[in-house]
């Protein structure tokens, strides 16, 4: 073989800077382009040693070439100095992309390089060019954006026998999308449908980047109709896993329950989906938060059953599963399943495995459980977050148990991981006046308010607003709303409806314009009037002469056939069970998946918060938040005929009630004994799928007891349990009156000794309760001890207790002048002697 590298090496020296140029194109050239050897010479076996060293030459010299050409684009001025040698380099695609692959050239030279290619007249880009190129620019940290929608623009025009292929695209519109450019890579989209799509051939993975684009740009109804469009086309390809996951994500965000669902099914049809872990967490997660618990209890069997262990469960998917066990209130499942992940499924609860079963404990009442997970997560080490405090904060003040609360504000104090916001002080403020501390609270509002707006916001305000307004202090609720907007806070309807209600209360009906002179928000005002104007022409107006004489809400006898008291509330699988596999890492989960079935259309039955009267969600909740202000005060008023007409005029105008609205109405009809009536409208309540709270339940407990019927109270206390509801402390202490006034007092006793147990201090209606029914059941031993038990718990008597007490006194002496009596008669009868 030829070695011509002295050759050249000669030659470059001869010729200096730009000879080395000049001497390896034109030698190169002329190399390839002349036989090695006399025609006549050749035999077979020459031909083949020739060939091999045609060919090792013909490589070399290309070689040479690109370091030439290389190292001219890296001086400055390298274009020209290539353009005075332009006839001498024999351009091919192999040797244009060893120079766009070089990487001692940056994207900036290797796009001039390119764009002087594409001037040679005998010369055309390939698609291979174009995508070595798309892919140097793509890649550089300095993105050029104008560049690449350059390029894309001249393979549209045609000049180049080259199509943008699948590949090409997906990489300049995941370039695009990661550096924010969502508008670009749609752009690029639409000049490749408009001008490239009949020369080249497009998978649905290329419109993955697109849909995210779309998504991330908010227009989720664009990526949606893509998405579908996508799976119509295709049966055997779906985007990819990002784009699936992302736009689940965006669904379920916006909140598109019935958009996600339709996704999610024709994402299984294709048996195809989820691609991977993330996947299956979303669809978890969503789908159980949503009420479809079975589904989601299946898809984790699912990953458990999966060969690949990338899809097996992680912690994210046990802490999904905990937080929607917790969000639909079976938290007594969530701790069972938190212990088989600590146990036996090889991973450790982190952080947020421990906050979201705080914060289901608290929510339910579970308030010893919440205090030991937490003092597990301090010994275990993990950082204690304000979100954590906050919570059992919460589940503390709610649960009366104040000096618990104070004493973890003082710890929280002291804790370097934690810091008390705004929302911290809200907490305490709201738990103070709850607990019958007003002054305390007042007092901590105003020293909070001299440290500036770092340590109060508007809910504080509305907070102080709001008691005072229940005090009948309006002068000094309205002194309030005007620092709070010299503070620059904005007053918001919450605080504006509690001063409605306070001028209601008083009879100031005509007064409501005032208002305008304290609040700075004219719109929001303004709104408020001509609602209320609109509102009042409505209720003046007569009524629909066909619903003359008919009752809104039909009444209903038989309460325990509503409730479906002899049924369960969950739908049970039937069959035959899975086959118990005594080796799986979590057997409680496969317990529950067998336990529940698929149903067409789940639904929440219950829900864990409860119902509040005005939303303040804007626009979208500013009718029903309206009608639920004034339904209070109609009904405050004992006006329940008005409040009936209100709620009958707004539903027929399309404004949905909500559970505060209905419970509002319920208890009205169950304080007058209107309890045919009262069913009815729980009725209603069920046939317009809304959750029940337990503020519901509170009012079916007072009905039953009214009625007599307190020996339903078990039965509607484990269907209370089975659709995931708790007892607060409103509902002990109903519960408590309602068995001890139907002469249940050992069921009322145990269900006391069950308050305690789960972490609630009793308050100052539970022990008057008790008392009283104690007292009037003649147990006047027990009436004492709980005066006595109450006396040292520290719980501060009210004047309803001074009234027990006179009775129990009463009671008392009568017992005392009768044992009295019996003794004298016994002392006079000379037969007991």
């Amino acid at each position: 073989m030829i070695n011509l590298l002295p050759y050249y090496c000669i030659r470059i020296m001869r010729h200096g800077r730009r000879g080395k140029t000049m001497a390896l194109f034109h030698h190169s050239a002329s190399f390839l382009r002349r036989p090695l050897y006399p025609e006549s010479r050749f035999t077979t076996a020459a031909k083949s040693t020739n060939g091999a060293v045609s060919g090792t030459a013909s490589e070399l010299g290309n070689l040479l070439i690109v370091a030439a050409i290389a190292k001219t684009l890296s001086k400055p001025g390298g274009i020209h100095s290539l353009e005075k040698d332009a006839d001498s380099i024999p351009l091919s695609e192999n040797l244009v992309l060893q120079v766009l692959r070089r990487g001692s050239l940056d994207a900036a030279r290797k796009l001039d390089f390119f764009r002087w290619c594409s001037l040679r007249p005998n010369f055309k880009h390939s698609a291979g060019t174009y995508h070595q190129m798309f892919k140097s620019i793509c890649l550089s940290p300095r993105h050029h954006h104008s560049d690449i929608l350059e390029l894309v623009a001249s393979m549209a025009s045609g000049g180049d026998a080259a199509a943008l292929d699948s590949p090409t695209l997906k990489l300049i519109l995941n370039s695009f999308i990661r550096s924010g450019k969502y508008d670009s890579a749609l752009e690029v989209l639409d000049c490749v449908e408009r001008d490239l799509i009949q020369t080249t051939s497009l998978t649905p993975d290329i419109y993955s980047p697109v849909i995210v684009a779309l998504i991330r740009k908010n227009q989720i109804s664009i990526a949606l109709s893509i998405f579908l469009k996508l799976l119509d086309s295709s049966s055997s390809e779906i985007p990819d896993a990002i784009a699936c996951n992302e736009l689940l994500v965006a669904l379920k965000k916006s909140d598109m329950k019935d958009e996600f669902k339709q996704v999610f099914a024709r994402l299984r049809k294709t048996k195809l989906y989820p691609l991977d872990r993330c996947g299956y967490n979303i669809c978890i997660h969503t789908l159980g938060c949503w009420g479809d618990l079975s589904t989601s209890l299946n898809l984790f069997k699912e990953m458990k059953r999966e060969t690949n262990i990338r899809l097996n469960p992680d912690l994210c998917t046990y802490n999904s599963l905990i937080h929607v066990l917790c969000f639909l209130g079976k938290v007594k499942d969530a701790l069972i399943v938190w212990e088989e992940l600590k146990a036996s499924s090889g991973h450790e609860p982190d952080a947020f495995t421990y906050r979201i079963l705080i914060q289901g404990c608290c929510k339910s009442y579970r308030i010893n459980e919440a205090v030991k997970i937490f003092s597990e997560m301090q010994y275990n080490g993990i950082k204690t977050e304000t979100v954590v405090y906050n919570s059992l904060l919460d589940g503390l003040l709610k649960s009366r148990k104040l000096v618990e609360a104070c004493n973890l504000f003082e710890k929280m104090a002291d804790d370097d991981g934690a810091r008390a916001t705004c929302w911290t002080y809200n907490i305490l403020i709201d738990g103070l006046y709850k607990n019958g501390r007003a002054e305390a609270a007042y007092t901590m509002f105003c020293d909070l308010k001299r440290k500036g707006n770092n340590f109060i916001d508007g809910v504080s305000y509305s907070i102080v607003v709001l008691q005072l307004c229940r005090e009948d202090q309006l002068e000094e609720a309205l002194r309030l709303v005007e620092e709070m907007e010299a503070r620059g806070f904005v007053v918001d309807l919450v605080t504006i409806t509690s001063l409605l209600s306070a001028l209601y209360r008083r009879g100031q009906w005509d007064s409501t314009e005032g208002l305008m002179k304290y609040i700075r928000d004219r719109n929001l005002v303004s709104s408020l009037l001509k609602w209320k104007s609109s509102m009042e022409a409505s209720l003046r107006s007569p009524q629909s002469k066909k619903r003359d004489f008919t009752p809104f809400f039909p009444p209903i006898s038989n309460i325990a056939e509503i409730l479906n008291l002899a049924k369960s509330s969950e739908t049970h699988s039937e069959g035959v069970e899975d086959e118990k596999d005594e080796w799986s890492s979590s057997p409680y989960m496969d317990e529950l998946a067998n336990k529940f079935v698929s149903r067409d259309t789940p639904s929440q039955s219950f829900s864990m918060s409860r119902g509040v009267r005005v939303m303040a969600k804007g626009e979208d909740s500013f009718d029903i938040d309206m009608v639920n202000t004034y339904l209070s005060i109609f009904l405050a008023k004992g006006k329940l005929s008005l409040a009936c007409k209100l709620f009958e005029i707004f539903t027929d105008m399309g404004v949905d009630p909500t559970s505060y609205t209905y419970n509002s109405i319920m208890s009205s009809f169950v304080k007058k004994g209107y309890f045919k009536e009262a069913w009815g409208v729980l009725h209603a309540m069920g046939e317009t799928v809304i959750p029940t709270d337990v503020a519901t339940y509170n009012v079916i407990i007072q009905g039953l007891g009214k009625m007599g019927r307190a020996d339903l109270a078990n039965s509607v206390l484990d269907k209370l349990r089975e659709e995931g509801g708790y007892l607060d402390i409103v509902m002990y202490n109903t519960l408590i009156n309602a068995l001890g006034k139907d002469g249940r007092l050992d069921e009322a006793n145990e269900l006391f000794g069950q308050m305690k147990s789960s972490g609630i201090n009793p308050d100052v209606v539970t022990y008057n309760t008790l008392i009283e029914v104690h007292s009037k059941a003649g147990r006047l031993k027990d009436a004492y001890k709980f005066l006595r038990k109450m006396l040292d718990d520290g719980c501060a008597p009210n004047h309803v207790t001074d009234t027990v007490l006179d009775y129990l006194e009463k009671e008392i002496e009568k017992v005392r002048y009768k044992k009295a009596s019996m003794m004298r008669c016994n002392k006079d009868d000379p037969s007991s002697s």
